[in-house]
């Protein structure tokens, strides 16, 4: 472990991110977000699970720097008394986990896709791109409103809301395979031409061990860039989701939920319930796409300019 360690502190990754200031506060801002988020439940001043805890006598009680403010609620409150602190907490724990889960879902189906057409060819490669072209033609909210609707209106409003994290996963996830798919074949297509695929052939290796022991991690440089990437897509299009009423329920926010939830309240004067979850939620999309456009730089050595 010591000396692997060593390896990253003399890395060309570290020193260039220690020189990249909007990198250091990008990483910076999405790790105490993450710390956060996830440490909701120690932190927060109140639990929005708990419905002991919440009193619909609170509703709509502004920040604390307002006149109306009350001091127990340092950002206010929702519709239903919940603190909004406290709900952005664990909202952003749930838009974080959807996030990570749904892109770990699409990479594997991508990279096990694209591994197989980019190293077997032929009609395997043909089927497999097309079959993406067609996945790639519909928009991912288009097909992630279709399926939830149908969903819903099949068994019922009451089961999907016990099973909307893990449905919001597998429709983001298997929505967005096409893009690793694509990328890990030419890559494959590149790699598999050189001169150590041909030795290990020679051998007699299966061509499983070869993809995936020998070429496949040949590849991972574009891949890390696109999960960055693609983790900020994915809590976007469940924030979207979650607006338009088919993601996370009420009494489970996420920060899309959170916007949706007070967004009918916004002309009544009640800005703050959707303004905090929104402003929260730009900063972290937004911290995301700047470490995925700086990984992007520093793993493409003909875009870095030292």
């Amino acid at each position: 472990m010591t000396r692997y360690w060593q390896l990253f502190r003399d890395s060309a990754f570290l020193y260039r991110f220690k020189r990249d200031k909007v990198a250091i506060v990008s990483f910076a801002v999405l790790v105490i977000l993450v710390m956060l988020s996830f440490c909701a439940p120690l932190i927060a001043p109140f639990d929005p699970y708990d419905p002991t805890q919440i009193d619909i006598m609170d509703s709509d009680i502004p920040p604390v720097w307002q006149a109306e403010g009350d001091p127990r609620f340092r950002l206010g409150t929702d519709a239903q008394g919940r603190d909004m602190l406290s709900t952005m907490l664990y909202g952003t724990r749930i838009s974080i986990i959807i996030g990570l889960f749904a892109v770990l879902l699409q990479s594997l189906l991508g990279i096990a896709l694209g591994l197989v057409a980019g190293y077997f060819g032929g009609r395997i490669d043909s089927f497999l791109m097309r079959l993406a072209d067609i996945q790639l033609s519909f928009s991912t909210l288009m097909v992630a409103i279709v399926v939830l609707a149908v969903f819903q209106a099949s068994f019922g409003t009451e089961l999907y809301n016990e099973l909307a994290i893990f449905m919001l996963i597998m429709v983001i996830g298997i929505a967005e395979w096409p893009q690793y798919a694509r990328t890990v074949r030419a890559s494959v297509l590149a790699e598999k031409k050189k001169e150590y695929v041909d030795a290990v052939r020679v051998i007699g290796l299966h061509p499983r061990r070869i993809m995936f022991r020998h070429i496949l991690p040949n590849t991972l440089s574009p891949i890390l860039v696109i999960s960055t990437v693609q983790v900020a897509n994915a809590i976007m299009s469940e924030a979207a989701l979650s607006f338009l009423g088919l993601g996370m329920p009420v009494n489970k926010p996420s920060l899309g939920s959170l916007i949706n939830s007070g967004f009918e309240y916004i002309l009544s004067g009640s800005w703050w319930i959707t303004t905090f979850p929104a402003l929260l939620l730009v900063v972290l999309v937004l911290v995301i796409n700047l470490l995925g456009d700086w990984m992007r730089d520093v793993l493409n050595p003909k875009l870095y300019k030292d």
